[in-house]
């Protein structure tokens, strides 16, 4: 009787801390969500590219001081940075300024929805790049590349047949060729997320955490934001007052804010690989919030049939790709290490 109540109390908790990991993951999506919405506001108010750009990690760079600073881990981050300035410098460039560069000029083009939806394919993209790395805890043996799982790639074909349906739903509003220039943008973003996160992974081992990574990330890319923003001034003169709050809301919203709740609602789940993957799937939530914020505070219009039909297919691929990949690492197996929503989409 005792032990069957103690049982009980134990799986309790345990639904009670799984439902507040999923709260909290939801909550963390709805504000990576914000970073879609806000960016197209301010295409449609005529706010350049290149401050929307800049600002936003401008803006992150001293909210992340702040943080890293409390958490006592600032002396860790430099003296990581002083290991391999270089390659910082290169590997940060190209997984925050190739990333999201792309995604501020799409958001001139295509409404918030579609560019959230697009986005989706770095989970597609991350899978692809597995060749370019090398495992690293001798299992296989050293050295020995990562093999492209294609187990996995069902999953993710689901979420690309999703975006096709999402892309052909829109070619009754836009024309072919802003279609395939957002396509192109979007491309070279998806792609060059995760491929900067996880040089920087290897560059850093596990002498950083997460959060740490990404302020140091932020750190090294300044250069790139800073020259964008003179590029941005001498070309268009300096950012609109609303334009520059904007950027602090993406800021904060996207940089701190949404990364600290998924981050907590990761660590709540710790030792549960299923329900770490069923976290990891709230974060299909971006698209629907993305679509519910541009109808609120856009003048972006309800997206066509096609395009529901594949933002439900991306939402299903994503849910059904991050399940499978922690299945599978629960047996042993290796697809979900580093190739799951985590790994690819989920800081942004």
């Amino acid at each position: 009787m005792t032990t069957s109540t103690h049982e009980g109390r134990g799986q309790g908790d345990e639904t009670r801390k799984l439902g507040s990991s999923i709260l909290l993951g939801l909550l963390s999506s709805l504000f990576f969500a914000v970073t879609f919405v806000l960016n197209q506001r301010m295409a449609q108010a005529g706010g350049s590219w290149q401050w929307s750009a800049s600002l936003r990690y401008l803006f992150m760079f001293p909210m992340l001081l702040v943080v890293v600073s409390v958490r006592g881990t600032l002396p860790i981050v430099v003296r990581e940075l002083a290991r391999a300035p270089i390659r910082w410098l290169i590997w940060s460039t190209v997984g925050f300024g190739l990333f999201y560069i792309p995604l501020c000029v799409s958001a001139k083009y295509a409404p918030s929805w579609l560019v959230a939806a697009t986005w989706q394919f770095t989970i597609v993209a991350g899978s692809l790049l597995s060749p370019l790395f090398r495992q690293s805890n001798g299992h296989p043996a050293p050295g020995q590349r990562h093999r492209i799982p294609v187990r996995g790639l069902l999953m993710s074909l689901v979420i690309l047949g999703g975006i096709v349906l999402v892309e052909l739903g829109h070619t009754s509003t836009v024309s072919a060729r802003v279609l395939w220039l957002t396509l192109v943008l979007m491309g070279v973003g998806t792609f060059a997320y995760p491929l900067g996160n996880r040089k920087m992974m290897e560059v850093c081992g596990n002498r950083l955490a997460a959060l740490e990574r990404v302020f140091g990330m932020t750190l090294a890319s300044l250069p790139l934001w800073l020259v964008l923003s003179v590029y941005g001034l001498l070309r268009t003169g300096p950012p609109t007052q609303a334009q520059v709050v904007q950027c602090v809301v993406v800021a904060l919203s996207s940089g701190v804010i949404a990364t600290a709740l998924f981050f907590a609602a990761t660590d709540r789940t710790r030792g549960d690989v299923r329900h770490l993957a069923v976290v990891e799937a709230t974060q299909s939530g971006e698209v629907v919030f993305t679509v519910l914020l541009g109808l609120l505070f856009t003048n972006t219009h309800m997206p066509s049939w096609l395009s529901v039909c594949g933002i439900i297919l991306i939402v299903l691929g994503m849910v059904g790709h991050s399940l499978f990949s922690r299945r599978n690492l629960s047996k042993g197996g290796k697809y979900g290490q580093g190739h799951g929503v985590t790994g690819s989409n989920s800081v942004q």
